[in-house]
């Protein structure tokens, strides 16, 4: 089943990403943000649906801000600097059980940035990075899922030592090596095939540093969910879960690759 959505949905996304315009490319970006919140929100407001949906109205609205003051540094100050407010206003209408009220304001104040922060990453990406933008949110896929793949079969059959047990008790210190090693290809592979304007040093640099902070973020979203006690965010995408389950890792290193466009292009 994950492979025949693979299969389904790749040549899809390729299409859209490099025949269509930016802003269809951000309009998909905003629905799997939606998609993304809404099962963040699932989590850490189960019996409240208004706050589920102000939380998704939030995130598009860190996605918007994102999308059309990216180059205003006031802007994006003010949004971070608004959000907690906001969310200390939404816990206070919507109080519900007082113990859990601080972890429902930080939740309110983390998920908005979290989800449309780092899916929005992907939308400027392809807007921003000139003619190579499609290929530099190409290299930022190949970075997570690279990586979750060397990951998942280095530790299936070389995996001796825990990596973090309390968190993901399948994770291996060798499967984490073996992400590594797979990010590092996945970046090669851009370098030599369709993103030439990436110097080979840079490549390596992304693939170390956006792969290795990509396993993490892997390890932060199993981190939500073992703490819920639920072992898929969703089920919206066939043999994959949720949303958070396929861009947990994609989060990190798609911000990461914007970084590096940002700061590295003239």
């Amino acid at each position: 089943m994950r492979v025949l959505t693979a299969l389904v949905a790749a040549p899809l996304l390729l299409s859209l990403l490099y025949l269509g315009p930016s802003w269809g490319w951000a309009a998909l970006v905003a629905v799997a943000s939606a998609i993304g919140a809404l099962e963040l929100f699932a989590m850490t407001h189960a019996d409240d649906r208004v706050a589920r949906a102000t939380g998704v109205a939030l995130t598009l609205a860190v996605l918007g801000v994102i999308w059309r003051f990216s180059g205003s540094p006031g802007a994006l100050l003010a949004l971070i600097f608004l959000l907690p407010f906001v969310a200390m206003l939404v816990t206070l209408v919507r109080l519900g059980e007082m113990r859990t009220a601080a972890l429902r304001v930080l939740a309110m104040t983390f998920g908005p940035l979290y989800v449309g922060g780092g899916l929005g990453a992907l939308a400027l990406l392809r807007r921003d990075g000139g003619a190579d933008g499609p290929s530099f949110v190409v290299l930022a896929m190949l970075l997570s899922w690279f990586s979750d793949t060397g990951a998942y079969f280095a530790g299936r059959f070389l995996g001796r030592r825990k990596l973090y047990e309390a968190v993901s008790p399948k994770k291996t210190v060798e499967g984490a090596l073996g992400g590594l090693l797979f990010a590092v290809i996945g970046a090669l592979l851009a370098h030599f095939w369709f993103l030439r304007s990436l110097p080979l040093v840079d490549a390596l640099a992304l693939a170390i540093v956006a792969g290795g902070l990509g396993q993490a973020g892997d390890l932060g979203e199993s981190l939500f969910k073992r703490s819920f006690g639920i072992k898929d965010s969703g089920g919206i995408v066939p043999g994959h879960g949720g949303i958070l389950d396929r861009v947990d890792a994609l989060l990190v290193t798609g911000t990461i690759t914007y970084l590096y466009v940002l700061w590295s292009r003239p």
